[in-house]
């Protein structure tokens, strides 16, 4: 039912976007948040489902297929948007966009956040799957197995060699692209 769910909300950002497009080609702004706020909001909604489902104790080469196949998915569904503020601040500082733009975007991107977590919260409190049986009474897990520190220094070392790396990689055909970048992800998350 999870997976279900999230390809749904995949399809129907999808069509949002297709139909953003369409309809508001002309207007330049308005486009750019609406395409920047769909875009996070499938990011988050789906990061939100996945967050949960782990609390089920997948199996690890479960959860390591399911990182790997949504962000090839999220990479080939939402080219053209950053979902995120330190991706949006980057070409912002290299001047590949205007301040204006680039906090237009971080806007959106905190919009759509906060969208989808009272979304994903009022489908939690339907109860369609098993994962979501109490999922709001429990509040939010922590999932770490270390100590803050500890945490902080690998979320630290990992960003940058994440960073590092698809900095190296933006000359590669998109195609692929993605899918090293996925790989990339899958094995930060192995590791950390």
């Amino acid at each position: 039912t999870s997976l279900l769910m999230m390809a749904g909300i995949m399809v129907a950002v999808g069509l949002c976007r297709r139909l953003t497009r369409r309809r508001l080609r002309y207007r330049r702004r308005l486009c750019t948040f609406l395409l920047e706020m769909f875009s996070t909001f499938q990011i988050c909604a789906c990061t939100n489902e996945l967050s949960l489902l782990s609390s089920v104790e997948l199996k690890q080469h479960i959860a390591l297929t399911f990182t790997y196949g949504f962000t090839v998915l999220h990479g080939l569904t939402l080219t053209g948007c950053t979902c995120n503020p330190c991706g949006t601040l980057q070409p912002m500082w290299e001047g590949g966009i205007s301040v204006k733009m680039g906090g237009l975007k971080i806007a959106a991107q905190f919009v759509a956040a906060a969208l989808a977590r009272a979304f994903m919260h009022f489908i939690w409190s339907l109860e369609m799957a098993e994962p979501h049986f109490g999922a709001l009474s429990k509040g939010c897990s922590n999932p770490m197995q270390t100590t803050e520190m500890q945490a902080f220094c690998i979320e630290l070392l990992f960003s940058v060699v994440f960073q590092l790396t698809v900095l190296r990689v933006e000359s590669v055909n998109p195609k692929y692209k993605v899918h090293l970048t996925a790989l990339l992800s899958t094995m930060l998350v192995y590791a950390g």
